[in-house]
């Protein structure tokens, strides 16, 4: 399920989390200015490394998006939150991003930092999570050809880490902690749905950011993966739907040639059925792995939506106020 302008390029791959990269730097990704990234667990703390040993690097995928390359993180170890403060009059929220990459790799730009460039300029914090891959989630393995599930769920893990700074900065960072919500693409959506069910913590607290709570207070799902299993629409049965999950918002294109429009249906419905309050937007035409960018498809619109949704319940003000 890897998002699908990937497929081309990490099917021929031999290591699981690798591709061809143009222009590859071997450093670590680095924001630009005035963004500030800081490291998620505390330097010295052992943490679960990912599937796959190697370097961090990154560069540019040999696919393009609405004509645009994308900017592709390879091999994290050592997982970030950059920092987005808000360019628009700051409403309060705050929202975490979940890039895309099928659990292998982070489309950090495409489905990160455009993202909190749209987000900024509402007057929203915005948060990307350079979370830990390859292997950090249910993925699939170019060594087998199968799928595998990682014994720690590693990229749940530095979700919540992520949710619990947040809220002990709040004060600090201008945001109101029972506003902060997620956002994820693809592998990301995926993420949403883990981050929003789960009511505890997946790994043992170390400090006072692990004492906060680590449930978002809205959730939005885009063209998400790994939900659904075959018969019918059947939910994974790695999510258990929570009595506490946030309101949900789903946007998915039904010519989706990745991720199957039943990702989408199967959460919905497993959603409604326990009566949390979910909004899904269904389009004809969009494919997968669109982000924000604009296209002369409707779905590109999906944004506005979002803003319209997050304003109907309570966690930004309304257009115009």
């Amino acid at each position: 399920m890897i998002a699908a302008l990937l497929i081309s390029v990490t099917a021929k791959a031999a290591v699981t989390g690798t591709e061809g990269l143009v222009n590859q730097q071997d450093i670590a990704w680095q924001p630009a200015v005035p963004a500030v990234q800081t490291p998620l667990w505390p330097e010295g703390l052992s943490i679960a490394p990912p599937a796959t040993p190697g370097e961090e690097v990154f560069g540019t995928g040999k696919e393009q998006v609405a004509g645009r390359p994308l900017t592709v993180v390879e091999h994290v170890s050592r997982p970030t939150m950059t920092i987005y403060r808000p360019t628009g009059k700051n409403t309060g929220a705050a929202i975490v991003v979940f890039p895309g990459g099928g659990y292998q790799i982070l489309a950090i730009d495409l489905e990160g930092t455009e993202v909190c460039d749209w987000l900024t300029a509402k007057g929203i914090t915005c948060v990307v999570l350079k979370y830990r891959v390859p292997g950090s989630g249910p993925y699939w393995a170019k060594e087998c050809n199968c799928r595998r599930d990682p014994a720690v769920p590693m990229a749940l893990q530095d979700a919540q880490r992520a949710i619990g700074l947040l809220r002990e900065r709040a004060a600090t960072l201008g945001i109101d902690p029972h506003r902060i919500g997620v956002l994820g693409f693809s592998a990301g959506g995926r993420m949403v749905a883990d981050i929003s069910n789960h009511t505890k913590r997946s790994y043992r607290p170390i400090d006072a950011a692990d004492r906060q709570s680590s449930r978002p207070d809205f959730a939005m799902a885009l063209y998400p993966g790994h939900l659904w299993k075959e018969p019918g629409l059947t939910l994974d049965p790695g999510v258990k739907i929570a009595a506490n999950c946030p309101p949900t918002f789903i946007v998915q294109a039904e010519n989706d040639p990745t991720d199957d429009i039943r990702e989408s249906l199967t959460y919905y419905l497993a959603l409604q059925r326990a009566n949390i309050p979910v909004e899904m937007h269904l389009y004809a035409k969009g494919g997968h792995a669109f982000g924000v960018r604009k296209t002369a498809n409707p779905i590109t619109s999906w944004p506005a939506l979002a803003e319209k949704w997050m304003s109907t319940i309570g966690m930004v003000p309304a257009t115009g106020q």
